[in-house]
C-alpha cells in the first residue's frame, strides 16, 4: 500500500507540473503574441505617418501619401532649385539661349503664359510647381490627378523659402539648408559693402506697355539690398499686379532719378529703344539725369526677366555693380 501511495503521489507531482509548464507556455505565448501585434501596429503607423503634408507659398496645404515621384514645372527659377536639390524634373518651361546639357531629356511644357497642357497630360505629373497666376488651371490639374504647388519670387526670402518647401516636399530637407545658408551667407556679405545711395527707376516691361518695380518686387528688394533708392517707393500698386506701379512721366521727372534700369523677358535693345521713344515723347525726359549722363540700362533677362532661383545671389551682384557705374 505505502509502495502504490508513493506512486500515486508522484504521478500527482508530474500532473500539477505539466500544468503549470502548459500555463507558463500559453502565458508566453500570448506575451509574443502581443509583442508582435505591437510591433505591427507600430509598423503601421510608421507607414502612416510617411505622409507628407506642406504649406506652400499661397498657404495652401496639399498632403501626399509619399514623396512625389514625378514633377514638373512652368518657372525656370524653380527649375533651378529643384535640379540643384538633385530632383528629377519630367516637365520644364520652354526658355530661349543656347542648349543646356542638364536639361536634355527634359519634356517642355510651355511656359507660365502659355502652358502646354497636352505635354503636362502626357506627363501627367503628381506635381506641378507653379506661380499662383497658374491657379486658374488648378481645378483641370486635380481632374487629371497632378496636385498644384505655388511658389513666390518677389524677395530674396521667398526664394529661400521655396527651396525649403521643396527641402520638406521631396525629402531633401538637409540639401535645401545648405542652399539656403549658403545665399544667406553671400547676401549678407554681398549687401554689407553698398553702393552709395543711387536714385533709381526700375522699369519692368515690353514695347507699348511699361511698369514701375515697387520695393516689395524682387527686383525692388534687390535695389534695396544693392543700396540703391527706389524713388517710385511710394507709388499706388496695380490691382492685378500688386509689386508693380502704373508708369507715371511726370513724378519721375520730379523724382529726376540717377539710374533707370529696365527689365524685360526677351529683345533687350528692342525694348531699350521703344521705351527711351515714348519716353522722348516729353521733352523733359532729356533733362534727367540718368538721360544726360547715359545711366539708362538693361537688365539681364535670365536674372531679372524671370525668378533667378539660385542666381539670386547673382543677380545682387549686378545690381551693385551697376549701381557703381552711375557716372
Amino acid at each position: 500500500m505505502k509502495k502504490l501511495a508513493s506512486v500515486l503521489s508522484i504521478l500527482m507531482l508530474l500532473f500539477v507540473l505539466s500544468a503549470c509548464g502548459t500555463e507558463d507556455g500559453k502565458a508566453e505565448d500570448k506575451t509574443a503574441a502581443s509583442a508582435v501585434k505591437a510591433k505591427g501596429t507600430e509598423k503601421a503607423e510608421e507607414t502612416t505617418g510617411a505622409a507628407i503634408e506642406v504649406t506652400d507659398m499661397i498657404g495652401q496645404t496639399s498632403t501626399f501619401d509619399e514623396v512625389p515621384k514625378s514633377v514638373a514645372t512652368l518657372s525656370s527659377g524653380d527649375l533651378d532649385m529643384l535640379l540643384a536639390l538633385g530632383i528629377k524634373v519630367d516637365g520644364r518651361p520652354t526658355v530661349q539661349g543656347p542648349p543646356n546639357k542638364d536639361l536634355e531629356g527634359i519634356a517642355e511644357i510651355g511656359n507660365p503664359h502659355q502652358p502646354n497642357f497636352e505635354k503636362i497630360a502626357e506627363i501627367n505629373p503628381e506635381v506641378i510647381i507653379a506661380a499662383p497666376s497658374f491657379k486658374q488651371h488648378e481645378a483641370n490639374m486635380e481632374r487629371q490627378g497632378t496636385k498644384i504647388v505655388y511658389t513666390a519670387a518677389n524677395s530674396v526670402d521667398d526664394i529661400k523659402k521655396t527651396i525649403g518647401l521643396f527641402g520638406q516636399l521631396f525629402d531633401k530637407e538637409t540639401e535645401a539648408k545648405t542652399i539656403q545658408d549658403n545665399i544667406t551667407e553671400q547676401i549678407e556679405k554681398s549687401s554689407a559693402d553698398k553702393a552709395e545711395a543711387v536714385k533709381t527707376l526700375l522699369v519692368y516691361g515690353a514695347p507699348g506697355t511699361y511698369m514701375v518695380a515697387l520695393p516689395n518686387s524682387l527686383s525692388g528688394n534687390l535695389l534695396e539690398l544693392a543700396g540703391g533708392e527706389n524713388i517710385a517707393s511710394d507709388f499706388p500698386n496695380e490691382e492685378k499686379y500688386p509689386q508693380y506701379a502704373s508708369l507715371s512721366v511726370e513724378k519721375i521727372i520730379e523724382r529726376n532719378p540717377e539710374m533707370v534700369m529696365l527689365i524685360t523677358h526677351g529683345e533687350p535693345e528692342a525694348v531699350k529703344a521703344a521705351f527711351e521713344g515714348e519716353m522722348l515723347k516729353n521733352p523733359a525726359w532729356k533733362n534727367l539725369d540718368a538721360v544726360k549722363k547715359g545711366n539708362v540700362m538693361v537688365l539681364p533677362s535670365h536674372l531679372f526677366g524671370t525668378n533667378p532661383g539660385t542666381k539670386v545671389v547673382e543677380a545682387l551682384d549686378v545690381m551693385k555693380e551697376s549701381l557703381g557705374q552711375v557716372k
